[in-house]
């Protein structure tokens, strides 16, 4: 039976229908960016119709926004959680680098596996995000981190006192461009090593990810030659 813009948001049917559509969203936008991923083709895929995503979304715009915060939303919830209990644990002295890169990128990856791409959709529209023209991606991107990115940046400024602000910047930008290859190229790690990597043990390939990246945001600073 096709859905009508009558039908409540929450009955069964239309909760169905809100998460085929971000469902579909995602794996376009991922495709072809938000410019390329028309609502047509989208409800398409979903299998509704555009009175439909019109009735749960109101727009192109703000489904492509629901996209984004549907995963950013529990991943900073629980890194802030997570920063929240380190912070009280450590007292005066602050969390250790190792901790806080694990609470950075652990509930990233976690969370990525647990879909049913493996996160690999929602990798490749962060890298959209990043590296693309996309403004409206960008800006829904950055309002989902701000508060995340506003608390570890201060915490990794603590851990890490040597650091410029510039210095720390970039590094904690290599990080995040580490952590986001990890989840979207994990098929491509997998066909070129076959069973030599294991992508699928995800706590061990936590702490592979922690010790790597601790190893490049303490590095030290170059000295200029003058």
């Amino acid at each position: 039976m096709t859905e009508t813009i009558s039908d409540p948001i929450d009955t069964k049917q239309g909760l169905v229908t809100k998460q085929s559509l971000l469902d579909a969203a995602e794996a376009l936008i991922a495709e072809r960016g938000v410019a390329g991923a028309s609502l047509r083709a989208i409800t398409t895929r979903a299998g509704t119709n555009l009175a439909a995503a019109n009735y749960h979304f109101g727009s192109k715009q703000a489904l492509a926004r629901a996209v984004i915060a549907r995963h950013l939303q529990p991943i900073n919830s629980e890194r802030l959680r997570l920063l929240d209990e380190a912070e009280a644990a450590s007292g005066d002295a602050g969390p250790s680098l190792e901790t806080l890169v694990g609470i950075f990128v652990g509930p990233v990856v976690r969370f990525g596996r647990e879909l049913p791409d493996g996160g690999r959709h929602f990798a490749q529209i962060c890298g959209r995000a990043m590296t693309q023209p996309d403004p409206m991606l960008r800006e829904s991107l950055l309002g989902e981190l701000a508060e995340a990115i506003r608390r570890f940046r201060a915490a990794f400024s603590r851990a890490l006192p040597e650091l410029s602000p510039e210095e720390l910047l970039w590094r904690i930008q290599f990080m995040v461009g580490t952590m986001a290859h990890t989840i979207a190229g994990s098929q491509m790690i997998e066909a070129v090593h076959g069973d030599e990597l294991d992508t699928r043990d995800l706590d061990s390939l936590v702490d592979r990810l922690v010790r790597f990246l601790c190893g490049g945001l303490s590095a030290p600073m170059e000295v200029s030659q003058s």
